[in-house]
């Protein structure tokens, strides 16, 4: 792995999971760690209740916009991590792909998506531990 890995994570809307997720190891990595979020078919905006969720924990989203998933942006990345688009992610050899299971947040309220955010850094800060061991 390059000196600053790179991570892309990949839902269908690009509005809930992966910009939580992108939120969290931005912050947590400390600029260490290259990250990316696109989706398959991206929402107009952030998924308002995920980015309330993120602010909770003092992490702000709101300067985030749903982007399109391209295939520069997967050969561009280290590790893809998807959450839920199904086949729809390209697939290069040489890459290491995670599928993470993930409820989706979109229509749920702020205690439904609490515990989704709150999984999803559960899972960034082991990703981190692996990308960057101490």
């Amino acid at each position: 792995m390059p000196d600053q890995p790179s991570v892309l994570f990949v839902c269908v809307h690009n509005a809930g999971r992966s910009q939580m997720a992108a939120g969290f190891l931005t912050a947590l990595s400390g600029g260490r760690v290259e990250v990316r979020s696109a989706g398959s078919v991206p929402a107009d905006r952030i998924n308002p209740v995920a980015r309330d969720a993120m602010a909770e924990v003092g992490i702000d989203i709101s300067d985030q916009q749903p982007k399109i998933l391209t295939t520069d942006a997967v050969r561009a990345s280290d590790v893809v991590i998807t959450m839920g688009c199904g086949d729809t992610c390209p697939v290069f050899p040489g890459k290491r792909y995670e599928d993470w299971k993930l409820d989706d947040p979109a229509g749920q309220g702020i205690e439904a998506v609490r515990p989704i955010r709150d999984e999803i850094r559960v899972r960034v800060t082991s990703l981190l531990a692996e990308l960057l061991p101490v």
